[in-house]
């Protein structure tokens, strides 16, 4: 099992200081979350809070983590990151695809993209794109992406997009892992289909063992019980070296945390603090996994 250093709505200026930390003390990865904005009223709830509310306010920072991304791995050398998740159905995938060349070129291809379609109506309509069809347009998207990140002149035809022959450069080295976020079926097929690795959100053990039976199932369905696959979760309910190796038997090959929370501190607790966190986190934890 691998673990992951989320840094969720920490501060800006601690990424860099948090993303070296994790790296010394044996974190694979940092998680970065994504959001464009805060809108006053929402007209869908949040779907991973048992009462539909953001746990979030509208002064909570939320930097560009493909921005982020750049900053924190100019501050390491090893350390991978991802988005999770990316909301990508509000975006379009010739502009992000740029976007993730670059992030690739500057990172040493350190760098996985962990997407989803999105859940916020506002976030789409008041970017100009339509709220309806927004699983179709993601499928498609992730096609799109796919088709350019890999490199050479490629053209592609579809209900949502459509261009000519085009190349970007740089391409990415090596090849970026996607990683689809969603509980619903819909995000699962998604999975299955396109992905590298899902990515949970906030998730009870049960029910993370449900979803990783359920994904097995519908990778064989695809033809893809054989191929490598990353299970990322965020499980609420099993915590220490006991937890871990419990949510390792059940298939989960990347544990996503925040370690100061354990710890009882905020999302705007001072940074030693929250180094402290990590190296105890990595001494009782990390190393008896």
């Amino acid at each position: 099992m691998k673990f992951t250093l989320s840094v969720a709505l920490s501060p800006p200026d601690q990424l860099a200081e948090l993303a070296r930390c994790g790296e010394e003390n044996g974190f694979s990865s940092v998680a970065l979350p994504d959001s464009l904005f805060y809108s006053e009223e929402t007209s869908a709830q949040y779907p991973y809070t048992a009462d539909g509310n953001r746990f979030w306010g509208a002064e909570t920072p939320w930097v560009d983590p493909l921005l982020a991304t750049t900053w924190m791995a100019a501050a390491t050398s090893t350390i991978r990151f991802y988005t999770s998740v990316l909301k990508l159905g509000s975006r379009h995938p010739v502009v992000l695809a740029r976007q993730l060349g670059s992030v690739a070129a500057l990172t040493g291809d350190r760098f996985g993209l962990g997407l989803g379609v999105g859940w916020l109506p506002e976030e789409f309509e008041w970017c100009g794109v339509p709220y309806a069809g927004r699983g179709k347009r993601t499928d498609e998207a992730i096609e799109v992406l796919r088709l350019i990140l890999g490199g050479g002149m490629v053209d592609y035809h579809g209900e949502h997009f459509d261009f000519g022959k085009l190349r970007m450069s740089p391409a990415p080295r090596q090849h970026m892992p996607f990683y689809i976020g969603g509980h619903s079926p819909a995000a699962l097929r998604r999975a299955a289909r396109y992905g590298d690795g899902w990515s949970s959100a906030m998730m009870r053990f049960e029910e993370l063992r449900e979803t990783i039976d359920r994904l097995r199932e519908l990778l064989a369905e695809q033809g893809r019980a054989d191929d490598p696959f990353e299970f990322q979760a965020v499980c609420i309910d099993r915590f220490g070296a006991d937890g871990y190796r419990e949510q390792a038997e059940i298939g989960v090959t990347d544990a996503v945390v925040m370690p100061w929370v354990f710890d009882g501190l905020g999302f705007d607790a001072d940074v030693s603090s929250k180094k402290d966190s990590i190296k105890k986190f990595a001494d009782e934890t990390i190393s008896a996994v």
